[in-house]
């Protein structure tokens, strides 16, 4: 690399401003992407390189705090199976709230049962098993999805 300075002066290498190289290899490494690059030209070597960037952290927000409130005795069990009106599946097999496919469901929420009233079907083994309501009362919850298979013992529905 050589440099004209002025008429018929031409300059080698080390005679241009380290400063002017740093700023070209500088501009280079924005234009390509690189992280470094490293010259060497007449007995001189010039590295210029970048700092790698930090590595994003993700710092969560601190938990939120839930007001404490004193407990009312009327409040819903959070485990749907300590309820006393659930209803539990007797079988394994997949439940369905309907007869057939676009048919009305047996219940919803709010349906108010009595006692042997049919509130879904289980298919366990090909066969379509009628579940009946075990106490008379209203569907306050469904626990299950139409075509959902269940467990024995699953929670299926509550009946208050």
């Amino acid at each position: 690399m050589t440099v004209a300075r002025g008429p018929n002066k031409p300059e080698t290498p080390s005679a241009v401003p380290a400063e002017d190289v740093v700023r070209s290899l500088a501009k280079l490494l924005d234009e390509t992407g690189l992280t470094e690059i490293e010259i060497e030209e007449a007995g001189r070597r010039i590295r210029v390189a970048r700092a790698p960037a930090a590595p994003a952290t993700y710092v969560a927000p601190p938990p939120a705090i839930a007001p404490t409130r004193a407990p009312v005795a009327a409040e819903r069990p959070t485990d749907p199976s300590e309820h006393p009106g659930v209803v539990l599946s007797p079988m394994v097999g997949s439940a369905y709230r309907a007869p057939e496919p676009g048919a009305k469901p047996f219940v919803d929420v709010g349906t108010r049962v009595k006692v042997g009233d049919t509130l879904l079907i289980i298919e366990a083994m090909k066969t379509l098993n009628q579940i009946p309501a075990p106490r008379a009362g209203t569907v306050t919850q469904i626990l299950f999805e139409d075509g959902q298979p269940v467990e024995f013992g699953e929670s299926l529905m509550i009946i208050e």
